[in-house]
């Protein structure tokens, strides 16, 4: 069984940075990516970026190419999200989340979430 608990949301004002941690517990070996997604209000999930434990090969949304970025650090089973410039229409709830195999570009990728954190980008 995995863990996963995202903290770092907060209220923020446009173009603003924050950054979201991911701290995950458990058997994570057997996950082989992670990644980020969200859902705003009345929407869909959507995939946000992702990146392999090993190696740290990375895919982004076009909509945050150039203002996030994911890294992770292996050591502590951590995942991290640096949000730049941040728009109103980022304002979501930012899961973090893990993929079992090399597909981890798409919601349905991911297999464990955890349970959220709010980011609201407002003026």
């Amino acid at each position: 069984q995995v863990q996963l608990v995202e903290s770092g949301g907060g209220l923020v004002q446009p173009g603003s940075s924050l950054t979201l941690s991911c701290a995950a517990s458990g058997r994570t070996n057997i996950y082989v990516a992670a990644g980020w997604l969200r859902q705003a209000p009345g929407k869909e999930s959507e995939f946000v970026c992702g990146i392999r434990w090993i190696g740290g090969d990375t895919y982004y949304a076009d909509f945050v190419k150039g203002r996030f970025t994911i890294s992770r650090v292996i050591h502590n089973n951590t995942v991290y999200l640096q949000m730049n410039n941040l728009k109103p229409e980022d304002t979501a709830v930012y899961y973090c989340a893990l993929s079992p195999s090399l597909r981890y570009g798409r919601v349905a990728d991911f297999s464990t979430w955890g349970q959220g954190t709010q980011v609201t980008v407002s003026s």
